[in-house]
């Protein structure tokens, strides 16, 4: 049985971490010492190490759970799972759209400020005035 101290260190979480999932319920409670400290075994430490490695890969902790909950069915269909790794993948596929528009954007913002002084500053007049990109990375915000 493992401290939830080790058992931060073996998955790279922090303890804070580890307690809010309990509290949300992506990790059971825990079994607890006659001292009242949390114990960990083998299971714990496989869910906390796919949990961290889900949110690494930029699941939400709602996908996270729905996750989870299909892992506990093993007998059910991957295509669920196939469908919310799939949503993963657009989402992530459109964050690197919007970068590569800002990339864009800023190179150029870059490029055209050849000046010397703020008051004449490409990069300046740019910020200043979204009508003057090239491109609409508005929503680009979060």
């Amino acid at each position: 049985m493992l401290a939830i101290g080790t058992l931060a260190k073996r998955t790279g979480t922090k303890v804070q971490t580890i307690r809010y999932y309990e509290q949300i319920g992506l990790m059971p409670e825990p079994g607890r010492t006659e001292g009242n400290q949390r114990r960990y075994g083998d299971a714990e430490l496989d869910r906390l190490a796919f949990i961290r490695h889900s949110r690494q890969l930029g699941f939400s902790l709602d996908a996270i759970r729905e996750l989870l909950d299909l892992s506990d069915s093993p007998g059910r269909s991957c295509a669920e799972v196939d469908a919310i790794a799939q949503r993963q993948l657009r989402e992530v596929e459109i964050r690197i759209d919007r970068l590569v528009t800002l990339r864009t954007e800023l190179h150029r913002m870059i490029a055209e400020c050849d000046s010397n002084r703020v008051a004449d500053c490409r990069i300046l007049e740019v910020l200043r005035d979204h009508g003057q990109c090239l491109t609409d990375h508005a929503s680009a915000e979060r």
